[in-house]
Order: structure tokens, then C-alpha cells, then sequence
């Protein structure tokens, strides 16, 4: 199997860490290549850096590896099968996401997920049911969404107890932002939804506002009676949440249809 090659800082280890974190760790420990600009799809407009080598790592049963983490993936790279695509982002140890699978083969899933250990068990599970319409992609959530996921290709994208970075010096690395959701509007469908779970009642409030400031989605009910929400599993998170007590607050948003 040939290197990858991604361009990450030498500047200092701090700013080279952080990329490595957006791409999930993939990095490993790198090596200098040199002061070129070859590398996977050309320059990335979001990250100006000399290239680095990064070990080839071999690809769980059912993960998807892109070859080029620095262009934007056509659809037939997530699925070779053409069905509605529905997005886990932050699946955890991929609950809901199987779960999904079992229930709609006619559907698509792709879970993405930063930490290696879940990524395998999740992969490791999918093998096991046989689920052939879902893949896990080992990446940043982030990153995901604003540079690599298709435009107009994603029907259900589903952000469920994403951390709510409580500390108002951490609120920056909330995923719900206005960058996310411009990118987000990019990626849905034409009707295509976004459906927002957390328990943190604080963080509910951050993600109503960015959306009614974003105001290009408009607003569904969340009913369990609706036929597109009757079978909806929760995540492990919720589980424990609801075992303990917890209010779970929840949004639906869909993207215009022209």
C-alpha cells in the first residue's frame, strides 16, 4: 500500500497536532518529506503546509478510507449502491447507526467517528449483521462536513449528544456554529433535514439561536408519529441519560427544496 501524504505544519508541534486531530489521528508519527507541494489533491485551500508522510494503516471491514482527504468525494466514493444517504456524525460506538442499517437497507448510513477503538468496534459489528449500507469513515466532524462530504448529496444528517463544550472559553469548538451550518446547507439535499439531540439544556439554546441566525433552514416538528421519525433508536448516550433522568432536547431542521 502506498503513503498518504497530508500537509501538516512543521512550524511546531502544537499547530501539526491540530490538524492531525481534524483529520482523526490518522497522522500517527510523521516525518518531514521536504518543503514541496506534492501531495493528495493539491493544495488544500484550509490548510497551507508542507507535506508530511503518514504509515499506511489497513482498512477495517466495511471503512471507508478516502484515497485524497483533500478534495471533496464524489458519491459513488461513499457507496457504490445509489440510495438516499443518511449521515451519523459523532456516532459513538455506532448504536443508532446499526440500528438505522437493520431497519432501512434501502438507505444508505455512513457514521463517522474520530476515535480509532470505536471506529473498529463499529466495523466490527456492521461485518457481523452483514450490513453492506453502512460505512464508517474515521474523521474529524468538522471537517467532514465543510470540505469533504459531496454537495447535495446527503438526505438525514444526524448530529445526536455532540459534546457541549459547557466552559464559555470552549464554546469556539462547538460544532453548531455558523461556518458548520453554511457548510451543512451545502451538503443536505434539496429537503434534505438535520436532527439535533442533547441533553444540555444550555447548549440547546446556543444551537436554536445559530440556527434562527443562520435562517436558511426551516423548522419541522419532531413527532414520533411521523412516519420518517416512528422508528428512530437511541444513542448509547441517550440511553444513559434517560436512565439517569435527564431532559433530552431535540431539533429538526429541514433545508429548502428550491
Amino acid at each position: 500500500m502506498s503513503s498518504t501524504i497530508f500537509r501538516i505544519s512543521s512550524r511546531s508541534t502544537a499547530q501539526r497536532s491540530s490538524v492531525e486531530r481534524r483529520i482523526g489521528g490518522q497522522a500517527g508519527r510523521v516525518k518531514r518529506q521536504g518543503s514541496g507541494v506534492s501531495g493528495l489533491g493539491g493544495r488544500h485551500p484550509g490548510f497551507k503546509f508542507p507535506p508530511v508522510k503518514v504509515p499506511p494503516r489497513p482498512a477495517e471491514p466495511g471503512e471507508l478510507i478516502p484515497g485524497d482527504y483533500f478534495r471533496r468525494l464524489s458519491p459513488d466514493e461513499l457507496f457504490t449502491t445509489e440510495a438516499p444517504l443518511e449521515v451519523d456524525l459523532g456516532c459513538g460506538d455506532g448504536t443508532f447507526a446499526l440500528a438505522m442499517a437493520r431497519q432501512f437497507p434501502e438507505r444508505n448510513f455512513l457514521a463517522v467517528e474520530r476515535l480509532l477503538g470505536r471506529v473498529r468496534k463499529v466495523c466490527r459489528r456492521a461485518s457481523e449483521a452483514d450490513l453492506e449500507n453502512l460505512r464508517v469513515l474515521r474523521l474529524e466532524a468538522r471537517y467532514t462536513v465543510e470540505w469533504l462530504l459531496p454537495h447535495a448529496s446527503v438526505s438525514r444528517l444526524h448530529l445526536l449528544f455532540p459534546d457541549p463544550w459547557p466552559k464559555a472559553r470552549h464554546h469556539r469548538r462547538r460544532l453548531v456554529q455558523q461556518d458548520f451550518l453554511k457548510a451543512l446547507g451545502k451538503i443536505l439535499i434539496p429537503g434534505g433535514e438535520f436532527l439535533f439531540k442533547t441533553d444540555h439544556e444550555e447548549y440547546f439554546e446556543w444551537a436554536r439561536e445559530e440556527l434562527e441566525l443562520f435562517g436558511s433552514f426551516e423548522p419541522l416538528p419532531w413527532d414520533e408519529r411521523c412516519e420518517d421519525l416512528s422508528f428512530y433508536p437511541e444513542t448509547d448516550f441517550e440511553a444513559q441519560w434517560r436512565a439517569e433522568g435527564r431532559a433530552v432536547h431535540q431539533l429538526r431542521m429541514r433545508n429548502p427544496a428550491t
